[in-house]
């Protein structure tokens, strides 16, 4: 019986989206055709419930709870959130309520705006998110960037307004393509208050020799509803380099599925959560190795204080051909409070017979010895705690070579500190 209540609520959920896509499909751009797979997909499977293993634990149960609205698709003022982004010195795309603002947005010849660019490479049909996405998504850019052309920075920034108290949910449809031999930095922002259900898709196709560089900043209203998804194909000698920092959020998702289907394909999934409250967010990772001498790297650090959860699920898939595969995973959670919460679950999946792939999880507490060490120093016990946070979280931090992006990192998590102390 307990199972059952959950379903039908997830069900009724489903239901009133497909209400919604009924309603607008006849003005929605793009593949009407896949926009119809992708609800006969929500209509057969509904929202991931209890017991779907990969949501196992992550329930959308809080979601369940809210009537989402359509946004209002008015030019809402968005100065205050505007005024919220960090400094980064390169052209911004910009979406308001999930809507792209001209108005707000910088010119840049690799992008193109309008009809969502569904690519190839997500998979409606298996994932119900992506399923509700591709059905209802009415808006995305696409950035493509030519061969051997370095396109430098690009900031795609998403504000929330709040709409004065109105529960709206939106789903951008974002691609990027970079040519052979291309590189790029895409910086993604998401910040906003109030109420809302965000469920952005992105697609990446990294061609032979190119380097994406995928930096994601997650500061959402901790009232807010975030579930993202990504899908990476990186071909030979390519690099998909990414880094996710979540701070925001009630209920929070960030999945990435990196395939590395050329020779030499590298991948660098690595995230950081800091959580507070009765915050929930879940990093879950699938890098499929289909290919020789691939490496892939995942260090993953969490944060937790009061009564929040964390979730990191990383699977390492090594088909049978992907012989020479290097592949490493490790998880990493340092809990503030005996009430806070983290599941780890890290998996490898190998059919290759000479591979090198190894991961590990620890949890723990702060070192009270090195606690004790700062305080006999004369350090405060505040200053004493941020100091040996932010040691924690360096290795993650690291590897992060874009100073603006590396800069707008270090900001959040000294904001999120603060609001601790």
């Amino acid at each position: 019986m307990s199972a059952s209540v959950p379903t039908t609520r997830l069900q009724a959920t489903a239901d009133a989206f497909l209400t919604r896509f009924a309603g607008i499909k006849a003005s929605l751009p793009g593949d009407k055709s896949l926009r119809e797979r992708a609800a006969a997909t929500v209509r057969s499977k509904g929202l991931p419930g209890p017991r779907e293993e990969a949501w196992r634990y992550t329930q959308l149960r809080p979601l369940t709870d809210v009537t989402f609205e359509t946004p209002l698709h008015a030019d809402v003022d968005a100065q205050a959130l505007l005024g919220r982004l960090p400094e980064i010195a390169a052209p911004h795309l910009v979406f308001v309520d999930g809507r792209f603002r001209a108005d707000l947005s910088t010119a840049s010849s690799m992008v193109r705006t309008g009809a969502p660019s569904f690519g190839s490479g997500a998979r409606p049909d298996f994932d119900p998110m992506v399923a509700l996405n591709t059905m209802l998504a009415e808006d995305g850019v696409a950035i493509s960037v030519p061969h051997d052309v370095d396109g430098g920075t690009i900031v795609l920034a998403s504000l929330a307004t709040g709409q004065n108290g109105r529960a709206i949910a939106f789903h951008p449809r974002h691609s990027v393509n970079l040519a052979d031999g291309a590189k790029l930095t895409l910086i993604e922002i998401g910040l906003g208050d109030g109420v809302y259900f965000h469920n952005p898709v992105v697609t990446v196709s990294v061609a032979h020799g190119a380097s994406l560089t995928h930096l994601r900043l997650q500061t959402e209203s901790e009232q807010a509803f975030v579930l993202s998804t990504v899908y990476a194909d990186v071909a030979s000698d390519g690099t998909y380099d990414s880094f996710q920092l979540a701070t925001g959020g009630r209920l929070a998702r960030a999945e990435i599925h990196a395939t590395l289907s050329g020779p030499n394909a590298i991948a660098h999934l690595n995230a950081a959560q800091l959580l507070a409250g009765s915050q929930h967010a879940d990093f879950t990772t699938i890098v499929s190795h289909d290919a020789p001498n691939c490496a892939s790297r995942q260090t993953v650090k969490t944060v937790l204080t009061g009564k929040s959860r964390g979730v990191f699920q990383g699977k390492i898939e090594v088909a049978r051909a992907a012989q020479k595969t290097d592949g490493y995973q490790m998880n990493q959670a340092l809990l503030l409070s005996p009430d806070a919460e983290m599941d780890s679950k890290p998996q490898l999946e190998i059919y290759a017979d000479d591979v090198k792939c190894s991961h590990g999880a620890t949890v723990g507490e702060l070192d009270a010895e090195q606690l004790f060490y700062l305080r006999s120093r004369g350090v405060p016990e505040a200053e004493a705690r941020a100091m040996l946070v932010r040691a924690f979280l360096d290795e993650a931090l690291e590897a992060i070579t874009h100073e603006a992006g590396r800069a707008a990192m270090e900001t959040a998590i000294a904001h999120w500190w603060d609001r601790q102390a």
